[in-house]
């Protein structure tokens, strides 16, 4: 059965926020995270792409067009989404896109009714309680396998 998907925008405050694969800047966010960021330094520029187009991505854009912060959600869009790559660019830090961006993923169709969404990060935790994340539960439960050396083969 094939789903059509359907982009999701929302405006405000001069900005943009939208899942539309067509606007989003596939070598800025690549940029951002590959060399930013804690969570996937050195991913590269392939593995990203693949990751983008087999997840719900979402661009926060400036009134210029710029792509100004972005986020990223594994799901499959019933049951389970991993929200991942949240990302702000510098120049727009401390304007609350971070905010802008959790607000939007809570409101998003595509993103309704789970019975888990879940996310992992090292220093934004008073950020996401404030929209009902909580601590795990059921990590006892919980396994995986890190190969935190798989960019740099």
């Amino acid at each position: 059965m094939a789903c059509e998907i359907t982009p999701f925008e929302i405006t405000g405050d001069g900005f943009v926020i939208s899942d539309d694969p067509s606007r989003f800047d596939l070598p800025r966010a690549h940029r951002w995270i590959a060399t930013e960021s804690y969570w996937a330094e050195g991913i590269p520029f392939d593995t990203f792409a693949r990751a983008c187009a087999g997840s719900l991505t979402v661009g926060l854009y400036a009134a210029d067009g710029e792509m100004a912060a972005m986020a990223r959600v594994v799901t499959d869009r019933a049951t389970f989404g991993w929200v991942c790559d949240v990302f702000v660019d510098a120049a727009h830090r401390g304007a609350g896109h971070g905010k802008r961006l959790v607000r939007y993923l809570k409101a998003h169709p595509d993103l309704q009714g789970f019975r888990r969404l879940h996310l992992a990060t090292r220093d934004a935790h008073g950020l996401y309680r404030q929209f009902g994340f909580t601590d795990l539960t059921g990590a006892d439960r919980w396994m995986e396998i890190h190969d935190r050396d798989v960019y740099r083969r």
